[in-house]
């Protein structure tokens, strides 16, 4: 694996840090840019700011405000709306807490949070509430994660998170994993991120190389919701991480006025198989207070679901999954 000195070198003020240095984060940058009329800013938008790199604005249709990229990112009034049922930690992440940076939901798997940062503000984001600072997702809370995960022979699979977990620089991912590799009871690496989709510039092949050479079984699970957000940079940046070896896998979220027609979902299907992307589930939306309008009803997804399993094969059919807090595994719901 190469040290973490030789990959920081490689990596100083590399374009993907300067990309996202220069992501959006006005959201009238954004409406002038895609030449759409003002819209009304949510109170919540000062708490959890608009953010989006320009690359995935490029993907965006032109003078839509119900573009489904678009839809993803821009703040809206629907979100100071209360709903009974909507909280701040509906996943109850909290009594989750193993430690400084560490979340134990299942047997046998760890979660390891690197960074609260990411490089898009998705307005559903059912962490968009989650105290970072205060639960470890710092250097030094990261540390101490690796030490529990160390003293727990009962661990077998670490799941690096956030926030995004490739947010970090390539130094200091190489340092944690080389730590993982040194614990002899944990067997599989899985990275759950949403940057080679929203932000491919930052799958380069020095990322690659601190990936590539492990002893450690590789899993890396993006995030795309819609068919349209997989331009050929992002073609790109699967097939780089495909070289390291690793498993590919895709998460999508269902979400009300951005993918919730089974012609759209076939066509993400679709599009993710032949990037070489096996879609994995299909997450019913985590009531995260401010996104309600987001909501697709469970019979509703059913229906698609169903639809989906009719048109497509069995392996590019993702489950159909809830997040229920306490359960030892993600419930199936068809």
């Amino acid at each position: 694996m190469p040290t973490a000195t030789h990959v920081r070198a490689a990596t100083s003020a590399s374009g993907w840090q300067r990309e996202l240095a220069d992501a959006i984060r006005d959201p009238a940058e954004l409406r002038d840019l895609l030449g759409l009329a003002a819209t009304e800013i949510p109170a919540a938008a000062r708490a959890f700011p608009l953010l989006v790199p320009r690359g995935f604005v490029d993907r965006m249709r032109r003078g839509d405000l119900r573009d489904p990229l678009l839809m993803q990112v821009l703040p809206l009034a629907q979100e100071d709306a209360s709903a009974p049922g909507w909280s701040s930690d509906p996943l109850r992440e909290a009594d989750a807490l193993a430690g400084p940076g560490l979340v134990r939901k299942y047997r046998g798997r760890a979660l390891l949070l690197l960074t609260g940062g990411c490089a898009i503000n998705c307005r559903y984001c059912f962490r968009r509430e989650f105290p970072y600072a205060e639960s470890g997702a710092t250097r030094r809370g990261v540390a101490a994660g690796l030490d529990a995960i160390a003293d727990d022979e009962a661990i077998t699979e670490v799941i690096l998170s956030g926030g995004d977990p490739l947010l970090v620089d390539d130094g200091f991912l190489a340092d944690v994993l080389g730590r993982l590799e040194r614990i002899p009871h944990v067997r599989r690496l899985r990275i759950h991120t949403r940057l080679p989709v929203v932000l491919p510039s930052r799958v380069t092949p020095d990322l690659a190389a601190v990936l590539g050479d492990s002893r450690l079984a590789r899993v890396v699970v993006i995030h795309a919701n819609h068919p349209a957000e997989l331009d050929a940079t992002v073609a790109a940046a699967v097939r780089t991480l495909a070289s390291t070896p690793a498993t590919i896998l895709n998460q999508t979220v269902l979400l009300a006025g951005v993918n919730d027609s089974a012609a759209t979902l076939a066509a993400l299907s679709e599009r993710l198989v032949e990037l070489g992307v096996v879609p994995y589930y299909l997450h019913l939306l985590d009531r995260i207070r401010g996104a309600a309008h987001f909501d697709v009803e469970e019979q509703r997804a059913v229906e698609l679901h169903r639809r989906l399993r009719e048109s497509l094969p069995g392996y590019a059919v993702p489950r159909l999954v809830r997040e229920v807090p306490g359960e030892p595994a993600k419930v199936w719901i068809a």
